[in-house]
């Protein structure tokens, strides 16, 4: 799976996500990592996982509302 980083960066869910990293292994190293560090780590170590929960969430409201619907006729 392709991850199109601009894209994500984008995402207000995602930035918060990488600031919460960026909070978590600052605390850890014992100094400030700066967003740019963060993002780039974040984006290596947590990007696939994100995408593919958030995907799975999405389409599951997607079918559920489709399904809905279908009742409703």
């Amino acid at each position: 799976m392709h991850i199109d980083a601009k894209k994500l960066l984008r995402n207000k869910k995602v930035m918060a996500e990488i600031n919460r990293h960026k909070w978590l292994e600052s605390e850890i190293a014992g100094y400030d990592i700066g967003f740019e560090m963060a993002a780039e780590d974040w984006l290596k170590k947590h990007a696939a996982a994100w995408v593919a929960y958030h995907l799975k969430k999405s389409s599951k409201k997607k079918s559920s509302a489709s399904t809905s619907k279908k009742k409703r006729s």
